[in-house]
C-alpha cells in the first residue's frame, strides 16, 4: 500500500475538491463551513423575519419594513454551521493484518477525508486510538495545511489492543462540544462495540462508521487444520477449515458487520463497510458518497 502522500496524487486531489463532508444533524451555536443548519442567526442567505426583542442586535433590524409598518422586525439568516469533526483512527495491532494492511488503507481514507475538509475550510481533529488515545492532530487552515496532516498520518505506528468502551469514556470526558465523529476501524474488539457507540451518541454526537476489513477477514483462503492467532491478545484457536466451515465463517462475519451497521442506525448514524480490495478512489466516490458521508459540490 502506498503512503498517504503518494495516494493523494494531483488527479485524485482535483477530484476530491469536488466533495464536502456532510452531517445530518443541526448543532446550534456553530457557524461557518458548508452545511446548512435549521437554526437561524448571522449568515448570508435570508431566512425569515421575527419581531424585535429587547437585547437583539439593532444592525439586523429591517429598517425598510419599519418605515412602512412602524414596527421593528429582525432579519434572520441561514446559518452555515462549522461543526467539529473528529476522526477517530484505529491504530490497534489488528489493523496490521491483511494482504493489503488495513492500517495503511485506513490512513489513506483519513488523508482523503482531511483534504476534503481542508478544502472546504472545515476543522478535523484526527485522534488515533487503540485502548487509549494517542496524540491528536488538528487539521485546519485550508488546503495549504495538507502537508503537515500527511506527515502526521505517515508517522503513526500501529500497536496495542482495541478497547472501544475505554476510548468512548475518554472521549466524552474530554470533549464538551457535540459534533460529527468519523470512526475508521476494523471494529475488532473482544467486547461488544454497540454499547460504546450508543454511549457516544447519547452525548449528542453524530456517528459515521467506516468499517475496514481485509478479504481474508471475511473469507479465509486457507484449507485444513489451522492454528489462528489473535493479533492483539496472542491467543490461539484451532479450527478445521473446509468449504462448509468457510461458508459458515463468512456468514458469521456478515452477521457481525450487520450488527455494527444496526448499532449505527439505532443512533441515527451511518455505516460504510469497505474491503481493502476496493481501490481507495472507488471507495471515496462510491460507498462514501452514496452513504451521504460525502457530498458532491457544484462549486
Amino acid at each position: 500500500m502506498k503512503s498517504p502522500a503518494a495516494i493523494l496524487d494531483r488527479n485524485f486531489l482535483e477530484k476530491l475538491e469536488r466533495l464536502a463532508l456532510r452531517w445530518q444533524r443541526s448543532f446550534p451555536g456553530l457557524v461557518g463551513g458548508t452545511n446548512r443548519s435549521h437554526f437561524s442567526g448571522p449568515g448570508q442567505e435570508f431566512l425569515d423575519h421575527r419581531h424585535f426583542q429587547h437585547g437583539d442586535d439593532v444592525r439586523s433590524v429591517n429598517w425598510r419594513a419599519y418605515l412602512r409598518l412602524e414596527k421593528l422586525f429582525l432579519k434572520m439568516f441561514q446559518v452555515e454551521p462549522r461543526v467539529p469533526v473528529r476522526l477517530l483512527l484505529d491504530v490497534s495491532e489488528s489493523m496490521t493484518t491483511g494482504a493489503i494492511p488495513k492500517f495503511d488503507y485506513a490512513r489513506g481514507l483519513a488523508a482523503a477525508l482531511c483534504y476534503v475538509g481542508l478544502v472546504r475550510l472545515d476543522s478535523i481533529t484526527v485522534r488515533p486510538f487503540s485502548d487509549r488515545f494517542g496524540d491528536p492532530f488538528l487539521c485546519n487552515g485550508g488546503r495549504h495545511s495538507v502537508a503537515p496532516a500527511l506527515r502526521y498520518l505517515e508517522a503513526l505506528r500501529p500497536g496495542g489492543r482495541t478497547n472501544f468502551m475505554e476510548v468512548a469514556r475518554q472521549f466524552v470526558a474530554g470533549t464538551a462540544q457535540r459534533g460529527l465523529i468519523i470512526v475508521i476501524s476494523d471494529f475488532c474488539d473482544e467486547r461488544d462495540c454497540s454499547r460504546p457507540l450508543e454511549y457516544l451518541a447519547d452525548f449528542g454526537h453524530e456517528l459515521l462508521l467506516i468499517h475496514v476489513w481485509a478479504e481474508e477477514d471475511r473469507t479465509p483462503p486457507w484449507e485444513g487444520d489451522l492454528d489462528l492467532r489473535d493479533a492483539e491478545t496472542g491467543g490461539t484457536l484451532e479450527i478445521a477449515l473446509g468449504p462448509r466451515a468457510r461458508q459458515a465463517y463468512t456468514e458469521a462475519f456478515d452477521g457481525w458487520a450487520r450488527s455494527i451497521q444496526q448499532a449505527a442506525a439505532r443512533q441515527g448514524g451511518r455505516y460504510i463497510g469497505l474491503s481493502t480490495s476496493v481501490p481507495l478512489e472507488e471507495a471515496v466516490f462510491g460507498p462514501l458518497v452514496a452513504s451521504g458521508g460525502l457530498d458532491r459540490c457544484s462549486s
